[in-house]
């Protein structure tokens, strides 16, 4: 089916870039821009990951392992996509890193690094292909997730950094508009990458999915996501929302923190200090080795 897509797809013989592209949503997400017709550059921090999935693409593709906080990797990055695939039509900031457990309990300089990555690191995102989405009339696709409508407890830098990127994506909409540039923001719920592989070791997490409608938690392939991304990029469009029921969930945004906040302070004086501290610190392997590349 995604191959004769592809024969009419608008986005056949463009380039896209992907950042987080190693592996999760942003590895689905290249494959099926990939099957679409795109050159696909993918960028990362896990070198020898990026160049196995590389391979499995159908369409000329690039690797660069790159930081998104840092600014020259990604110019440097920017230029080798302008010279070995041309100008990049399609940008999606999608690395993103999360940790859990108390805010009290955890290390400042990983509950830092979680918000350069998510926030700042789009921003740079933006800021080193803007030239290039300039020159295309591109399109700039923000991963956001359903963090940002109601931050939960136990994770305070994933979802003030979600929050963050929403308003960015918002703000820099309005400022490219006249530029021809489109800028989505997509809206993720549960999807089953290896960051929420451990979600139900977090009590407070573990208590708000539970009290969710059942069709609320039910977890998602990266695959299925990156379906959904991939027709919102086709459409160049505002907001994508995976899984699509959660657009009604907009005009409800007002109500999620004080349900979060009820629920959470159930569980709070249920749960001993001893077992929220013990899911304490970064989630996810692609987390833990942007962790521990940073800490060197």
């Amino acid at each position: 089916m995604h191959s004769t897509a592809a024969a009419d797809s608008p986005l056949r013989g463009r380039v896209a870039v992907v950042t987080g592209a190693a592996r999760g949503i942003g590895l689905a997400v290249a494959r099926r821009l990939s099957e679409a017709g795109m050159h696909v550059a993918m960028l990362g921090r896990e070198a020898q990951t990026l160049h196995d999935a590389a391979s499995a693409l159908t369409t000329p593709s690039l690797c660069v392992e790159a930081d998104v906080t840092d600014t020259e990797a990604l110019d440097g990055a920017a230029r080798q996509v302008a010279d070995r695939l041309g100008d990049a039509s399609v940008v999606v900031a999608n690395a993103g890193v999360a940790a859990g457990g108390p805010f009290r309990l955890t290390d400042p300089g990983l509950w830092r690094r979680v918000v350069d990555v998510n926030l700042t690191g789009s921003a740079n995102t933006a800021r080193a292909f803007l030239p290039q989405l300039t020159r295309t009339r591109g399109y700039f696709l923000q991963i956001a997730s359903t963090a940002a409508f109601g931050s939960a407890p136990m994770m305070s830098a994933y979802c003030a950094s979600k929050a963050g990127a929403e308003s960015f994506a918002q703000a820099l909409r309005g400022e490219v508009q006249p530029d021809g540039i489109a800028v989505g923001i997509a809206y993720l719920h549960w999807t089953g990458t290896d960051m929420i592989t451990g979600l139900d070791d977090h009590p407070v997490l573990r208590a708000l999915r539970a009290h969710q409608p059942r069709f609320a938690r039910r977890v998602h392939t990266p695959e299925q996501v990156a379906d959904w991304l991939a027709a919102g990029v086709e459409r160049r469009a505002a907001q994508i929302y995976a899984p699509p029921w959660l657009r009604w969930c907009q005009p409800l945004r007002p109500l999620f923190p004080a349900l979060v906040t009820r629920v959470a302070r159930h569980e709070l004086r249920r749960t001993s200090a001893g077992e929220l501290a013990s899911g304490t610190g970064v989630m996810g392997a692609g987390g833990r080795a942007d962790w521990e590349a940073s800490r060197h």
